[in-house]
């Protein structure tokens, strides 16, 4: 049979987000992740359907994008499809053709698994690689150190308090406290948890989300900030510990996650909360047209 592609109905995003948990295990490439859909989906379901591409063969689904902002396809491909060269090719086509409506637009970037044969491919066909990006991963056999300030785990009548720290954080007005509910009622969300960070006076001053694949699996920080008033005093190591301690709660094998290399400032805090630094990802970016 040929591969297909197509935009999931939201009816359908549940085998979705259950081939993305499949997908994950100890010593993959940093991929999409479940996560990664379910920070998408505060706003909303339909949003994320037609955000995400599912390419199938022989009627299974066999790699994953996300359109995860304009220009912006997040590519992930089942463990043992990942040296496919019908498939490879068929993505690569896909990602380079405007007119098959995955990346329609101008510029256009991918991110697809360190080391996967659809890279080479793109590669050949003119693509450049894009800025740095660092990995970051915490191996979560063993307990985690307690953070030292006080951790509360946020549910719907807090959350104003996450949204509020998430906003100044990153001085982006969209993280609504709506948004939020919509997030967490959103099919990622049940392995998901939100944490605020206080210090001594009582004051919010750091928030992450974290995201659980399942048990034995690893699990996802995004995202985690650090309000600016509160900034350079260890609170982006306390919240990123105590992430790390609810994923291990949780039942996950690692935590993970990804920031720019030119953001040193967010590579030094994961590494001070025990994250160990892995080779540097770019995206691929295609040549304008």
């Amino acid at each position: 049979m040929p591969i297909t592609l197509r935009a999931p109905e939201a009816d359908g995003l549940a085998e979705v987000v259950a081939v993305l948990r499949e997908w994950q295990y100890e010593g993959a490439p940093m991929q999409l992740h479940p996560g990664d859909l379910g920070w998408f989906w505060r706003f909303g379901a339909q949003a994320v359907a037609a955000a995400v591409r599912a390419w199938r063969k022989d009627g299974r689904i066999v790699a994953l994008g996300l359109l995860d902002e304009p220009g912006l396809l997040r590519l992930t491909i089942a463990p043992d499809a990942v040296a496919d060269e019908e498939l490879a090719r068929r993505l690569a086509e896909d990602a380079s053709r405007p007119e098959r409506g995955v990346l329609a637009g101008e510029k256009a970037y991918v991110e697809a698994p360190r080391g996967a044969l659809v890279q080479d491919l793109l590669t050949e066909s003119g693509w450049s690689a894009d800025e740095p990006w660092t990995p970051l991963r915490r191996d979560l056999t063993e307990p985690v150190a307690d953070p030292g300030v006080r951790i509360e785990v946020v549910g719907p009548e807090r959350a104003h308090v996450r949204t509020a720290v998430q906003r100044a954080a990153f001085d982006r007005p969209t993280f609504t406290d709506e948004r939020w509910r919509t997030m967490a009622a959103g099919l990622p969300y049940a392995d998901a948890r939100c944490l605020v960070a206080y210090d001594e006076r009582d004051d919010a001053v750091a928030a992450v989300t974290v995201w659980s694949a399942g048990p034995d699996r690893p699990g996802l920080l995004e995202p985690m900030g650090v309000h600016p008033d509160h900034r350079g005093h260890g609170h982006g190591r306390a919240i990123t510990l105590a992430a790390s301690a609810a994923l291990r709660e949780l039942g996950s094998s690692s935590a993970v996650v990804y920031t720019p290399s030119r953001n040193t400032a967010a590579v030094a805090t994961y590494r001070s909360a025990g994250f160990a630094q892995l080779p540097e990802m770019r995206d691929q970016r295609r040549k304008e047209l």
